[in-house]
């Protein structure tokens, strides 16, 4: 790899996977590690925390695993403490922590509002603020918030759909307020991956109805996550804040019909 993230420390929280498919904080945290980074890899379960840090060991990266309920201050507090106190430092914030609920407004209960809410959305503005402040320390850093296509059109999940569109907004408030602290906020919205979440509904038919939804008609998986945030934690985006990057194969520039008729086109 070509020391994207040299010495850099990252916190990747959601870093592990919740099935055999690779899922995108898994990804992302071999992915920096592989780019130099030394990682933090934060879940709710360390188990599968401790699955990614074998694989970044493996391959002579530097991580350790830590169990982490994201949606709690005081655990937040400790993932940045553990950084800082193994690493020294604080370079960037990878947060990806996230469930869904499928309901509309007149089936969720309120439990399930606040549950998604918590994970979704409060994880991100915690881990932030026990982060931003070893960042500017550090002399700045990058934060990266995991959202979706989700975010942006109907997913027959409102409780779902209203956090993702919240992290768009919580995005570039952050990149707004945190700016002049060499602070970078940007947030990922993945389109229709094959990941863990979505792998166990799916049999062949629907996985490729999937495919053909977006422009490039391909399949995505966590590594294209992965680079995207990459990419965002580097330094090659020094320039680049309060953006939401679509990465979805152009999922959202496409219409029903659109993706009906380059379906029966052969190329």
């Amino acid at each position: 790899m070509s020391g994207r993230l040299e010495g850099k420390v990252a916190i990747v929280a959601g870093a592990g996977a919740s099935g055999n498919v690779i899922g995108n904080g898994q990804a992302t945290a071999i992915l920096s590690a592989r780019e130099g980074a030394k990682v933090v890899c934060a879940d709710l379960f360390e188990e599968r925390a401790l699955a990614t840090v074998d694989t970044i060991t493996r391959e002579g990266g530097q991580s350790f695993a830590l169990r982490a309920d994201a949606s709690k201050a005081a655990d937040c507090q400790a993932m940045v403490r553990a950084a800082l106190e193994r690493f020294g430092r604080l370079d960037i914030l990878h947060n990806n922590v996230g469930i869904s609920v499928r309901a509309d407004v007149l089936e969720v209960t309120e439990e399930q509002w606040d549950r998604v809410m918590a994970i979704n959305v409060k994880s991100i503005v915690l881990a932030a603020k026990y982060a931003i402040p070893g960042m500017v320390k550090a002399g700045g850093g990058s934060i990266i918030n995991v959202s979706s296509v989700a975010g942006l059109r109907a997913n027959q999940s409102t409780p779902y759909s209203t956090s993702k569109a919240a992290i768009v907004g919580l995005t570039r408030s952050m990149a707004g307020d945190h700016g002049r602290q060499g602070v970078r906020v940007n947030c990922i919205l993945p389109g229709l991956i094959y990941g863990p979440m979505t792998a166990p509904r799916m049999d062949d038919d629907i996985r490729r109805k999937r495919r053909e939804a977006g422009a490039l008609g391909t399949e995505g998986t966590a590594w294209d996550v992965a680079w995207a945030a990459v990419f965002l934690a580097s330094d090659e985006a020094r320039w680049i804040t309060g953006v939401a990057l679509h990465v979805d194969a152009g999922f959202l520039v496409m219409s029903p019909t659109t993706s009906v008729r380059l379906a029966q086109q052969k190329f």
